[in-house]
């Protein structure tokens, strides 16, 4: 993300002391405590890489600090400090830094520089940026942008053999506490995408934190898990293939294409074959701005999202996979048989070339592709009807959507951002049309060819907004902008955290959201307005490699006779609806749930126990101001047409003054009428009690 026209590297020499000011009152992440600059740092070779979290520039420059890591430690006199100093407002925030220490695997010290303070002492000007110090707080030089790996080991090893040989080095290792120690292990870690397979409505995940794909049935359930749970690089059987921090996902006719972002690769799955394979990308980071060589031989940078296309053919084939290439900031595309680009002449199968975006990093529309230029694109979405015909792009760091036009390559601006192609600062969170709509680093669109609409995961704002391509008009569909994980509620009450994906599935009635942040895909109905979590579970015979978060199953406790059981009217359900009860529970005059105890419901069917394989059978209530919806999923395979569903709650509550407390419950019997015919949308069942 350089503020500079040029990656130059600088070699800066001076005298100028390390910014004691500066550092005062800094959260710190992946230390047992601050770190003080004279008791710390003396004796030590610093470096002070000052980043942002969304940047793909400074994500390119990892690699490079964990090889310096790995050849020299705090023993030999080395400390590397990540000085985080924040673009958005969004990536200020300590929580959102901690999920991109994690989601990037940074296991040295970093530095929440919220204020610039240190950004601004020592007169940094671009992201990333390396700061050298010497072991008095001296700076020895500076390295601007990607790509000098060799200066810096060059440069680093000089610095601490001269201050060794004259005693300044201090051996003393400095206490590091990793962030990630801390956390459980979750069925999922930071889903960057997902798609939707229309044939047999299976979802593709990609599980971006643990490296892997899961190919899950839409109840949840895993069909395949293929790599992970580390990351790596490596083709061949479903249990011998690896990836390393896969992102976006498409699949036709049981393949699926994989964004290998850090692999800087593209995969083909073949799950008959159950076979993975490399079709485009060399396995290190490209630089070429022009492609135009066979995939497999062809250098490709951090590739985001991909997505399939048809050529100028009229015979809609599904020909092409175009790919976000955000490390280039450009759209490129593969050529999976032979076909035709817009103002491109016929090219062969597997060709792997650039399409639309000069390489620099601006907000520039052009009626010619390459004369346009986008600023780490992240996500692609495909409108191939009249009289649309064009490629949505989620241009993050513009904070914009654009689009591409399929019959000239015409590139123009659909809604956010502002007109000046050099300002990627043009960002907010406002409703609006075209250019006085804002959005904040948006990651993810799909097209709803159903409604004629556009679904943008404006990332970091933590909500979903639609965007109607006729008008520009881009609204708020879902989402507080509160990253609190609530985990069923209303478009109006829902809540996400940095979702970086989404897809349009069940014939346009559901919208899935890789909810990156909060580790869960959100469904999305958009019949009922109502959003539910996704329940990621495994069946005996599937072999997962990753991490599954083992939860001790709560055991339903015994309902006191006192507990009233309040009939439902029967309600008609059909397979593979999702039924929703709200709970709507009142509690005495100036009582309050006791703190410390959780208050409980369970779902339960007696002789029909199918009913709950692969629900979620239980959750707390902590809030009586904001209590959950309950959400039960009908089975394709259902083994009766009816069925008694039951709802236990288990409220513990005090008075006012904590005199007295006391646990009360209530059973909640629903009788269930399932039937083949399709039923329109089933209104929320209230379960009304007022204890």
């Amino acid at each position: 993300m350089a503020l500079r026209p040029t990656w130059a590297a600088a070699l800066v020499l001076c005298n100028s002391r390390y910014p004691q000011a500066a550092t005062d009152g800094l959260e710190w992440l992946n230390t047992e405590e601050p770190i003080s600059v004279y008791k710390d740092l003396c004796g030590k070779i610093v470096i002070l890489d000052f980043f942002t979290y969304c940047c793909i520039n400074c994500i390119h420059l990892l690699p490079d600090l964990r090889a310096l890591e790995h050849t020299y430690s705090d023993k030999d006199g080395l400390l590397i400090i990540s000085v985080h100093s924040a673009k958005f407002p969004n990536e200020k925030v300590l929580d959102n830094i901690k999920s991109a220490v994690l989601r990037y695997n940074i296991t040295h010290p970093v530095v929440n520089d919220a204020d610039a303070g240190l950004w601004q002492e020592l007169e940094v000007s671009c992201w990333p940026t390396l700061v050298i110090l010497g072991p008095r707080g001296n700076m020895l030089f500076s390295l601007i942008g990607e790509g000098h790996k060799d200066k810096l080991f060059l440069y680093t090893s000089i610095a601490l053999k001269y201050y060794k040989d004259r005693g300044q080095i201090r051996d003393d290792k400095i206490g590091i506490k990793l962030y990630k120690d801390s956390l459980p292990p979750s069925p999922l870690l930071f889903p960057g995408k997902v798609t939707v397979d229309q044939v047999t409505n299976r979802l593709i995940i990609a599980d971006t934190g643990h490296h892997r794909i899961l190919v899950v049935w839409k109840n949840g359930q895993i069909q395949y898990s293929i790599g992970g749970p580390n990351p790596g690089r490596k083709d061949g059987i479903f249990s011998e293939s690896t990836f390393n921090s896969p992102q976006g996902v498409a699949i036709m006719n049981n393949t699926i294409y994989v964004a290998d972002t850090e692999n800087h690769l593209i995969r083909k799955i073949d799950l008959e074959a159950e076979k993975v394979s490399t079709v485009a990308g060399i396995g290190i980071q490209g630089t070429d701005k022009e492609g135009g060589a066979k995939g497999e031989k062809q250098p490709i940078s951090s590739p985001w999202d991909v997505v399939f296309g048809t050529s100028g053919s009229e015979v809609q084939r599904n020909n092409i996979l175009w790919i976000a290439m955000a490390g280039t900031h450009q759209i490129w595309a593969l050529l999976l048989d032979s076909g035709k680009l817009p103002k491109k002449n016929e090219l062969t199968k597997g060709t792997c070339l650039s399409f639309a975006g000069s390489g620099n990093e601006e907000n520039r529309n052009n009626a010619y592709p390459h004369k346009a230029a986008f600023a780490q694109p992240s996500g692609l979405s495909l409108a191939s009807e009249d009289p649309w015909s064009c490629l949505f792009v989620a241009d993050s760091e513009s904070s914009t959507v654009r689009t591409i036009s399929l019959k000239d390559g015409a590139v123009k601006h659909l809604v956010g951002g502002e007109r000046d192609p050099m300002n990627l600062f043009a960002f907010g969170d406002i409703d609006g049309v075209g250019i006085n709509a804002k959005l904040q680093h948006p990651l993810g669109v799909t097209w709803d060819k159903k409604r004629n609409l556009l679904y943008v995961a404006d990332s970091y704002n933590h909500k979903i907004k639609v965007v109607d391509p006729k008008t520009k008009n881009c609204t708020t569909l879902a989402g507080t902008g509160d990253t609190h994980n609530v985990t069923s509620s209303s478009f109006t009450e829902s809540t996400f955290n940095e979702p970086g994906g989404l897809c349009i599935g069940e014939n346009g009635q559901l919208l899935y959201v890789a909810d990156t942040n909060n580790h869960q895909i959100k469904v999305m109905d958009l019949e009922t307005k109502m959003v539910s979590v996704l329940p990621i579970f495994r069946s005996e015979n599937v072999v997962v490699d990753g991490p599954f978060l083992v939860e001790k199953q709560k055991t339903l406790p015994k309902l006191p006779k006192s507990a009233p059981n309040i009939r439902l009217s029967p309600v008609t359900v059909c397979a593979g609806q999702t039924l929703q009860f709200k709970l709507r529970l009142d509690l005495p005059s100036g009582s309050k749930l006791t703190e410390g105890v959780p208050s409980c419901w369970f779902l339960t069917a007696e002789g029909n126990e199918w009913l709950l394989q692969g629900q979620i059978p239980s959750g707390d209530i902590e809030n009586i101001s904001n209590q959950p919806t309950i959400s039960l999923q009908i089975p394709n395979d259902c083994l009766a047409l009816e069925a008694i569903i039951s709802v236990s709650v288990f409220l513990y509550y005090c008075s006012a003054d904590s005199s007295a407390c006391m646990m009360k419950a209530v059973l909640f019997s629903q009788a269930l009428q399932i039937t083949d015919t399709q039923q329109g949308c089933i209104a929320p069942v209230e379960l009304r009690y007022v204890f």
